[in-house]
């Protein structure tokens, strides 16, 4: 088995004010990190903090306001609870006093609509432990584990932890690699890496130092320069890698410089294959091309970054998808995890960045309402490889078997 790579998985508690999650956070992590009152709606919107839990590993616990909150501004606090189920990898559902009504089958249905499983906490057992008939009536909610437990009274919550253990997804924390299936032992692997003004002074982005170390992870050899410096390197060495990874920016002028006999593909389709919906961008990059006057395209950038004034979200790829249709578009561009501007239904077209900040669950989740709705998607990389006219042979190390990449090639 090759490798995986270690990510935080994110852990919701959710439940009626006052029903102890914030004393739950507080026993998983062995520490006051969260607010505790008696007081109900002592939180508000739904605060991430990372902790290792003792027994488990490092984990994001998201602390959210109560599923029962009143007034205008409870209202607002209970959507950002229930959006915030769409970026978690387990839920933990605080309920007390035996009692399961619409608040906890609202959670449930939102659980399940995001395919998130969830462990039944009933809290304050030493105030009223859950009875035989509570149990019963749980029998028939598709949870994934019940445990009776006093977060007041209890110091290790080690059944709990072993709950969690064996509820939360192993696709949270272990993920496949970007290679594995693609490079055997001693190959080498091409990594193109501009150095432009996007780069990060000092060091490279992220999905570049995912590639390399990777490539170490499965045993081959990472050979790193800039665009600049491929074709002397090819000539001068007579190596021939393996498999070449390049900056999406810069598609055409690798595309130039490596043999066809060489498959090629950008660091951006590798995250998309690790952690998008591959099969969905499969389908919805080549609907690029039926774009019509007026439409409207929605790009997604799941972190936050300094906009430059050649940025590739929301400068380089508009120019470019507008001069490949020769059609007058619309765009839109939200960063990080916010709120869309308008509904998913007014978009002909969603371009997803390869999400190297987020977990793949959020990701999947980010894109559901768009592909639920009939929309195409996309990913940064492919939408550029498409409008350059490379799209086939960077998709072609995923997508073709051997006849067919020998038809290629």
């Amino acid at each position: 088995m090759q490798k995986g790579k270690e990510t935080k998985p994110h852990i919701g508690i959710y439940g009626r004010r006052n029903n102890g999650k914030s004393s739950l956070i507080n026993l998983l992590a062995g520490q006051n990190v969260a607010i505790v009152s008696d007081f109900a709606g002592t939180t508000t919107d739904p605060v991430k903090k990372s902790f290792e839990i003792t027994g488990f590993g490092p984990v994001i616990l998201v602390d959210t306001a109560g599923i029962d909150d009143v007034g205008e501004l409870g209202q607002k606090r209970v959507e950002k609870t229930l959006q915030s189920i769409n970026h978690i990898d387990l839920a933990l559902l605080v309920v007390t006093s035996n009692t399961w009504g619409d608040y906890e089958e609202m959670l449930v249905n939102e659980f399940i609509k995001t395919d998130t499983p969830y462990l039944v906490v009933h809290n304050k057992s030493d105030i009223e432990p859950a009875s035989s008939i509570f149990k019963e009536k749980l029998s028939g909610k598709r949870h994934s584990g019940f445990i009776d437990i006093s977060c007041k009274s209890q110091t290790q919550p080690n059944e709990l932890i072993s709950l969690i253990k064996k509820a939360i997804p192993e696709s949270s924390y272990r993920t496949p690699t970007l290679l594995g299936d693609l490079i055997s032992y001693g190959d080498i692997v091409l990594l193109i890496t501009p150095i432009d003004v996007e780069a990060p002074a000092g060091r490279l982005i992220l999905p570049q130092v995912q590639a390399i170390r990777d490539v170490l992870d499965n045993d081959a050899v990472a050979v790193v320069l800039k665009e600049r410096e491929v074709d002397a390197f090819l000539r001068k060495t007579q190596v021939k890698p393996a498999l070449a990874i390049t900056d999406s920016q810069i598609f055409v002028k690798a595309d130039a410089s490596i043999p066809r006999d060489i498959p090629l593909t950008s660091f951006s389709i590798l995250l998309a294959r690790l952690k998008g919906d591959f099969e969905n961008y499969l389908k919805g990059t080549p609907k690029i091309s039926e774009l019509k006057d007026g439409d409207r395209v929605l790009l997604l950038e799941s972190c936050n970054h300094h906009v430059s004034c050649d940025d590739i979200g929301r400068v380089k790829i508009p120019r470019w998808i507008s001069n490949f249709t020769g059609k007058q578009l619309e765009y839109d561009v939200v960063a990080g995890l916010d709120a869309l501007p308008r509904d998913i239904k007014e978009y002909s077209l969603v371009i997803q960045c390869g999400g190297c900040m987020i977990t793949r669950k959020q990701l999947i989740n980010r894109l559901r309402p768009a592909v639920e709705a009939g929309i195409p998607v996309t990913n940064y990389g492919m939408a550029i490889a498409y409008v350059q006219g490379i799209y086939q042979r960077a998709i072609a190390p995923f997508t073709a078997n051997k006849e067919s990449k020998a038809d290629y090639l």
